[in-house]
């Protein structure tokens, strides 16, 4: 079963929410609400999302505010942002945006295939960032099981490097796809995070080449 991405949208206008998911359902990922800034935050502790999706004007607190306490736990600081606003303030207002750490910042009422196209980039990041951390997860048990088997499973530890090799090729070419895909792309954010998981894939792949025999 394929894993599904989880985006958070986060406004306080029921309307708006219902609008977002109208238009984020053909992606066919999990979409999960937030009222608030609070309620945003509260699901932050629990769950891995792809993107955020926030409302700037909300009563209490804001999604200035809400997105300097995602930006400074350690666990959600490298979730992409996108802010949603309802009024344009000028450059100053987007600047803040931008210094609050999204990654984009949309004026509504917004196009909705811009919209989807946006966050479908994001979503895609975060599936291979999802497949690096399996194959990564699969390399430090081959490291162990190294250790701990010495020379007697060689052959069976052979295959098994073999069987992450192909597995990081295919990952390694749907990454080189998707910056390619983003290299004309004016945003920032998503040519950012592509580069982060490329400089990721190399050094596993350095690593991987490492345990082959023969090398060093």
């Amino acid at each position: 079963m394929v894993q599904k991405a989880k985006i958070l949208l986060v406004d306080d206008r029921p309307e708006n929410l219902l609008a977002l998911e109208a238009i984020l359902s053909a992606l066919d990922q999990t979409l999960v609400r937030a009222s608030s800034g609070e309620e945003a935050l509260k699901a932050l502790l629990t769950d891995d999302f792809a993107v955020i999706l926030l409302d700037v004007q909300m009563p209490g607190m804001d999604g200035f505010e809400t997105a300097a306490h995602i930006k400074r736990r350690e666990r959600t600081r490298d979730i992409p942002i996108i802010f949603l606003t309802a009024i344009n303030h000028g450059p100053h207002h987007t600047f803040r945006g931008y210094a609050a750490g999204a990654v984009d910042y949309i004026s509504k009422p917004f196009d909705p295939w811009v919209l989807r196209a946006k966050v479908s980039v994001f979503v895609d990041l975060y599936m291979k960032n999802v497949q690096l951390r399996e194959q990564a997860s699969l390399l430090r048990l081959q490291l162990e099981g190294g250790r701990s088997d010495g020379d007697g499973g060689e052959g069976e530890s052979t295959g098994l490097l073999a069987e992450l090799s192909a597995r990081l090729a295919a990952v390694e070419e749907q990454a080189e796809a998707l910056s390619k895909q983003l290299s004309d792309s004016a945003d920032s954010g998503a040519v950012a995070t592509a580069a982060h998981l490329e400089r990721k894939l190399t050094g596993l792949r350095r690593a991987l080449d490492a345990l082959e025999p023969g090398a060093g």
